[in-house]
């Protein structure tokens, strides 16, 4: 089997196993059953934009991923670092800066294959860096339309600026921060560490990273311009031309996974039970809004939490800090937290990841209710 083979095989592979992909696919089918007469207003549910968005991101982010840099600068970082808290310190920083622009998710392929690595050469707690990594890409990625899928979804909606969105958010992500270094220097010791260079690393393909970047900025422009569809195409027909394997290589399940999002959430929140439910939770007032937006995020998710609550409220900003911070806390509150602990390797990461993300959204939604309410 070749390696383009393999290349289209390994999605179709994580599809089968993508649980929340089924789960979604599962609701919708019964979602048309119960009311079959709307399936022709599906396709007017889907938030197209933001798909088209998330479309080029995903292609580009690729390219940067692949093209082997970013690895090489890493590694080329982590083996001069003297202690594990100064690593741990190193990799949180890293990942919740690469978070900002090149989304959590692609963050989190960058860095957390890094730290599994050094399972095998050192003696550094490999699970407890996954999980602080993945507190960082939610950090991170909350600064950005671009850094995470409900960021994009909301600045898509709402229509917002680039440096405006950016601005807003910018007090919630320093409350996330300030703790989180605390928190990571707690929680490592400061040993010494030795570390012998043994990770294999990806080839160095500058060609392939050149022409990510050199198309980033203007696509980042064309989405700020609301012509996200146009620029889409245009990453797309480039690669497809210069680089297909980029393309065979991007998580096209995730384009999936939120267009399912969008039919589901929209059509869930149609309904006369859920409307009359949500209405009870009177989102009007600001207060109430922020806490049904960090509840819900726990039992869904935070970007279906995004979703559905943008169909009861235009407080964007609002809406965004909540289901920011409800991607802490349980496991399922952010997609980057599933997507970390799968890559950790470790039957009991879980377990590491709670013992901390519990009490860190106590400690960061107080932090943020006192920072909206209060100053």
């Amino acid at each position: 089997m070749d390696d383009k083979t393999l290349a289209v095989l390994s999605p179709l592979q994580a599809l089968r196993k993508d649980y929340f992909f089924w789960a979604l696919l599962a609701l919708l089918v019964w979602l048309i059953a119960t009311k079959p007469q709307q399936f022709l207003i599906y396709p007017t549910l889907v938030d197209w934009p933001t798909i088209a968005a998330l479309t080029g991101l995903l292609v580009l982010t690729k390219g940067v991923e692949l093209s082997g840099y970013l690895h090489h600068l890493g590694k080329h970082l982590i083996l001069r670092m003297p202690t594990d808290r100064a690593l741990a310190m190193f990799l949180v920083l890293t990942a919740a800066l690469l978070s900002t622009l090149l989304t959590n998710d692609v963050a989190l392929f960058i860095v957390v294959p890094l730290t599994v690595g050094l399972r095998a050469v050192s003696t550094v707690p490999v699970t407890r860096l996954v999980v602080f990594e993945a507190f960082a890409v939610n950090a991170g990625s909350a600064l950005t339309p671009i850094g995470n899928p409900q960021n994009l979804f909301l600045s898509q909606f709402h229509q917002i600026p680039f440096y405006h969105y950016v601005g807003a958010m910018l007090p919630l992500v320093l409350v996330f921060l300030l703790p989180l270094l605390l928190l990571t220097a707690y929680a490592f010791t400061g040993h010494r560490i030795a570390i012998r260079d043994g990770t294999d690393l990806l080839p160095l393909n500058k060609r392939l990273l050149y022409l990510s970047l050199a198309l980033y900025l203007p696509f980042l422009v064309s989405i700020d311009a609301h012509q996200a569809e146009a620029a889409a195409i245009v990453v797309l027909a480039i690669f497809l031309i210069t680089h297909r394997r980029v393309l065979a290589r991007v998580d096209w399940a995730l384009i999936l996974v939120f267009m399912l999002m969008f039919i589901d959430m929209r059509l869930i929140a149609q309904e006369s039970t859920v409307r009359s439910f949500i209405e009870q939770l009177e989102l009007s007032d600001p207060q109430h809004l922020y806490f049904t937006g960090v509840a819900i995020s726990q039992l869904i998710s935070n970007v279906p939490a995004a979703i559905l609550l943008a169909e009861y409220s235009n407080d964007w900003q609002l809406i965004a800090y909540a289901v920011n911070v409800g991607g802490f806390g349980f496991i399922l509150g952010s997609l980057a937290n599933i997507i970390a602990l799968r890559m950790a390797r470790d039957s009991r990461a879980w377990l590491t990841f709670h013992a901390f993300s519990l009490p860190f959204l106590l400690v960061i939604s107080g932090l943020v209710y006192l920072w909206l309410f209060f100053f």
